[in-house]
């Protein structure tokens, strides 16, 4: 009898934990036409079955980049500094349709993002704003991001998984709200590919931009094993895009893209390199609150320096020049707290992360190192001034004097 009891009480168990993680999948699917004419991107959600979601609550920024909504549901826009849309989407099939303007200027003429009769260069955070989900329990949205390019446009590359000719799967773990984040590039374009380790990576520009595809794969082939040696984390998929002026002159990181104006480049006078810089920040995904951006700056300058100096790219003559380059810069710096540091604070946090890497080699007779206190960051959520240290004490296993500084208070 008892065991008979016991059976019907594991099958019950079992029967229960299955309908636990058998989450019921939707569909959202996005579409984006891109209307070149018209400097904008036609955008377009649709859920399988709207009642699966109650609302999606947009931040729409300042609201000027958005226009022409159309909702099967509720829609309910709030204007002002920060401008909401609220979709509450109708029972069945629904889809919510917007207009989104491409192109950025900037107050110097350049541009962030830009279309133009033959290719855009454009984020995935504009053409979907962020928002808050509230779903139905045991729901799990499924999303594809699909592309209708102009006639005569030839490709569009993202950095999710392709999954049709101009359509990609969009699958983010540390988000409930998929949305296709990260850059994107579409039209006559030009592309060269490697496999680095785990990684597919794809360097793509327009045709006629002056890219340096072949420069940009060999430099990041030679550094490649040094970034799989401090890094637990590889992105399955790393696109690079660049583009000449009038594209913003720098460089900047965003979900597993990197983006780099072709003008610059791959290794300054300094000896600091752009693009191995933002492979740190985008494989690091150290997210810092609380005035604390020095702490994913600092880590970013010091493992473009790092990385490249690991892998052979670096005489020790060169370094020495590059450290009495940072200690000139960042000599009248006091403080390294704010919510966006200036070049010459990034300068001061690469000497002192690199002080502490010394520190920590030292007490630890070689055991551990910063790469530790790296990858401790990265497992947390976020992090601030506060946390850093005690995560430097703990890989150290005492106070860290070189933390018991001024410039952190």
């Amino acid at each position: 009898m008892a065991g008979g009891l016991r059976r019907a009480l594991a099958v019950g168990l079992l029967l229960l934990s299955s309908s636990v993680w058998a989450a019921k999948k939707v569909d959202l699917d996005y579409h984006v036409r891109l209307l070149p004419q018209s400097d904008q991107a036609e955008v377009r959600l649709t859920l399988a079955q709207g009642s699966a979601v109650r609302s999606l609550d947009f931040d729409l920024g300042d609201g000027s980049l958005y226009s022409d909504f159309k909702a099967d549901g509720q829609w309910q826009l709030t204007p002002g500094k920060q401008t909401r849309g609220v979709w509450r989407p109708a029972a069945d099939k629904a889809s919510l349709t917007y207009r989104v303007r491409i192109s950025h200027g900037r107050k110097n003429g350049s541009f962030d993002t830009r279309m133009t009769p033959t290719w855009a260069l454009m984020r995935g955070d504009d053409l979907v704003p962020p928002a808050k989900l509230d779903q139905q329990d045991g729901i799990e949205l499924v999303s594809r991001l699909e592309f209708e390019l102009p006639n005569g446009w030839k490709s569009v590359e993202t950095a999710w998984p392709r999954v049709g000719k101009n359509k990609f799967r969009v699958d983010n773990v540390s988000r409930l709200f998929d949305r296709p984040t990260g850059w994107i590039l579409a039209g006559h374009l030009g592309s060269r590919r490697t496999r680095l380790g785990e990684t597919e990576v794809t360097v793509a520009s327009p045709r006629g931009q002056g890219m340096r595809r072949m420069d940009v794969l060999t430099l990041l082939t030679f550094v490649w094993p040094q970034v799989q040696a401090v890094y637990p984390r590889h992105p399955t998929k790393l696109l690079i895009v660049g583009a000449n002026d009038p594209m913003w002159r720098g460089s900047l990181g965003a979900h597993e893209s990197i983006y780099l104006n072709t003008r610059l480049p791959l290794v300054s006078e300094s000896g600091t390199s752009a693009v191995v810089r933002e492979l740190a920040q985008v494989f690091g995904r150290i997210n810092d609150q609380q005035r604390s951006d020095w702490i994913s700056e600092g880590f970013a300058e010091y493992y473009a320096i790092e990385l490249v100096r690991r892998a052979g790219g670096m005489s020790d003559e060169r370094y020495e020049g590059l450290q009495k380059k940072l200690a000139r810069d960042s000599q009248k710096v006091t403080t390294l707290r704010g919510e966006q540091i200036n070049p010459a604070q990034v300068s001061k946090a690469v000497l002192l992360l690199q002080e502490l890497d010394r520190e920590i080699r030292l007490k630890t007779r070689n055991k551990r190192s910063l790469d530790d206190v790296l990858r401790g960051a990265m497992h947390l959520e976020s992090v601030d001034t506060k946390e850093f240290v005690q995560l430097a004490d703990s890989v150290i296993g005492e106070s860290s004097k070189v933390l018991d500084t001024e410039l952190l208070q």
